[in-house]
């Protein structure tokens, strides 16, 4: 996060270009997409032109069980949107304009991304791209704006998604040999994939910053240059899948899963900050020692006090936890630092880059929610003026299950309080979808234990 927000230009597809492509026939469909629970867009493919002359003004109706399903698209009871009372009918999504793209990946398609309203215009609040919106208009209350950026890692595979598939996700030929971090050879079965998608990213209108490989054999990060928080989340679940159909396009399959094997997991790191209205670094200081203000105290001291708290919103899922193991790069415990790696939350940078990072989430994070949190706690130190503890200074130990941090997020007053009984009962029941599925799962441990030996 260099520079100041000012010198950030990204060149835009608009509105009146897809206009002019669809009426020239480059564009035949449009996909709308609206980001779900688990971060991922689902959605429909549009005709152009019913999506000029209709869509655009009146919305597309969508099951509202989009926004109260797991991963498998099962819905059930529990839920804030009570799916079965509303007899499976509809949302409306309304495109947001301003998401309009190009698909480089996918022949005469553009993508728009929507936000889900109910019949009377009246937005739905469990939506994450509306419960990021809310934390950043809190923001925009006292002056502030935020910028973000994330750190995606993923895991490349020579084997293409049907086989991974058939042969139950195991045994799978990783696309580099050895552990290839910061290399610039061996990386020969990686290379020509994150070529293409960056190139992809950079015509879909994203500004890539750097590439390297990780530690994990077939482990790849890509970073963008940091926005706007709503447009790098967009853009960080549009990067997700088309990373994924570029890969499928080559014959080879990535994932971003927070913990694939024993092997490092994939993290999702998140850096923010915050700038006045007028592009003033708020969080810088120059007088004060460490070059921190006291509003970045706060700031830092609140994420330590409801990081354990927000846990659900930074690991969602039982997978989650895997990579949040003790003696790994990955937190376990609550505590801050300067260009510390240990500590979940690293402060580094200085003046307008000064910024905080968090290393609590995954690859597999919703991104809208992760950054939502982030705001919500920082906001939650700013407001009741909390005073930040020393740097590496041991905290407690966050949440280590799903299990767990579900029971402390029903339980936090301080979730009830950022985010409104709805959403905390909603999100909760979603992981506790997560949890039962898991628990009736057999898995390969099980029969590796039990088959001859039971």
């Amino acid at each position: 996060m260099r520079g100041t927000a000012m010198s950030v230009q990204i060149p835009r597809y608009s509105i009146d270009q897809l206009r002019r492509d669809i009426i020239a026939g480059s564009v035949e469909e449009v996909v709308l997409a609206l980001p779900v629970l688990h971060g991922d867009p689902k959605g429909q493919r549009i005709a152009a032109d019913h999506f000029l002359t209709e869509v655009i003004d009146n919305g597309l109706g969508a099951c509202v069980y989009l926004l109260a399903a797991d991963i498998d698209m099962r819905t059930g009871p529990g839920y804030a949107i009570d799916v079965a009372g509303a007899g499976f009918g509809d949302f409306v999504l309304r495109p947001d304009l301003a998401t309009v793209r190009r698909l480089p990946w996918d022949d005469a398609t553009a993508y728009v991304l929507a936000d889900a309203t109910w019949r009377d215009g009246t937005v739905v609040p469990v939506a994450p791209r509306r419960i990021l919106r809310d934390q950043l208009d809190r923001l925009a209350g006292m002056g502030l704006r935020a910028f973000a950026g994330t750190e995606l890692e993923f895991l490349v595979f020579r084997d293409s998604y049907q086989d991974a598939h058939d042969h139950g996700y195991r045994e799978l030929r990783p696309a580099t040999r050895y552990n290839a971090d910061y290399a610039l050879t061996g990386l020969d079965g990686v290379t020509p994939l994150v070529r293409d998608i960056t190139r992809a990213m950079t015509a879909a209108g994203m500004r890539v910053e750097t590439a390297r490989a990780e530690c994990h054999p077939g482990q790849y990060e890509i970073v963008f240059r940091y926005d706007d928080p709503l447009t790098t989340c967009d853009n960080h679940v549009l990067y997700k899948v088309g990373a994924k159909q570029l890969a499928a396009q080559r014959g080879a399959a990535l994932t971003f899963m927070a913990k694939y094997d024993a092997g490092e997991g994939n993290s999702c790191h998140v850096h923010l900050s915050l700038r006045a209205e007028d592009g003033a670094a708020v969080f810088a200081d120059p007088d004060r020692d460490g070059g921190m203000s006291r509003l970045m105290d706060h700031f830092v001291a609140g994420q330590l006090a409801c990081m354990a708290d927000l846990m659900l919103l930074f690991a969602p899922n039982v997978n989650s936890y895997k990579r949040l193991q003790p003696g790994s790069f990955a937190p376990v415990t609550c505590s801050w630092g300067r260009d510390d790696r240990t500590a979940p939350v690293r402060v580094l940078g200085a003046g307008h880059s000064l910024r905080l990072e968090h290393r609590v989430p995954g690859g597999d994070a919703n991104p809208y929610l992760a950054v939502a949190a982030m705001i919500a706690a920082g906001l939650y130190g700013i407001e009741h003026e909390l005073e930040l503890p020393p740097p590496s200074e041991g905290g407690e130990r966050l949440p280590s299950t799903l299990r767990a941090a579900l029971d402390r997020w029903e339980s936090s007053p301080v979730a009830h309080t950022l985010f409104g009984d709805d959403i905390v009962a909603h999100y909760a029941n979603s992981a506790r979808l997560e949890l039962a599925t898991f628990d009736a799962a057999v898995t390969d441990w099980e029969r590796v234990r039990g088959f001859e030996r039971n």
